[in-house]
């Protein structure tokens, strides 16, 4: 029902930041929750930040002060800020759209 394209990831030194962004298409995207997982090699899909349809949002304990889930409904789009990234924030990163619907995702490395 619901298309989604991430942007924004890439190689940061540790301590560095980066904003990812997830374009939705195809549903009703004010009505949605909205959320950022990660899976890294080995380990199991995570929850990252959720984003409600009102604007309520969580995170995972190991993110809690350093990232920043937001949304802006007219242009259809959630954003992720990192900020101190640390290696181990280093994973694929997935959008997902009202829990059924999922990105392709994109990559964050964090290496020095």
């Amino acid at each position: 029902q619901v298309r989604l394209v991430e942007s924004g990831g890439g190689l940061v030194q540790p301590g560095g930041s980066l904003k990812l962004s997830c374009a939705a298409s195809g549903g009703l995207f004010s009505d949605y929750a909205m959320g950022w997982y990660r899976q890294a090699p080995g380990k199991q899909r995570e929850l990252v930040a959720w984003i409600s349809s009102e604007y309520s949002q969580t995170y995972v304990e190991s993110v809690k002060g350093r990232f920043t889930i937001s949304r802006d409904n007219i242009k259809n789009t959630i954003y992720l800020q990192m900020n101190d990234l640390k290696p181990e924030d280093t994973a694929l990163y997935i959008c997902n759209a009202n829990w059924d619907n999922w990105g392709q995702g994109t990559q964050v490395t964090v290496s020095s």
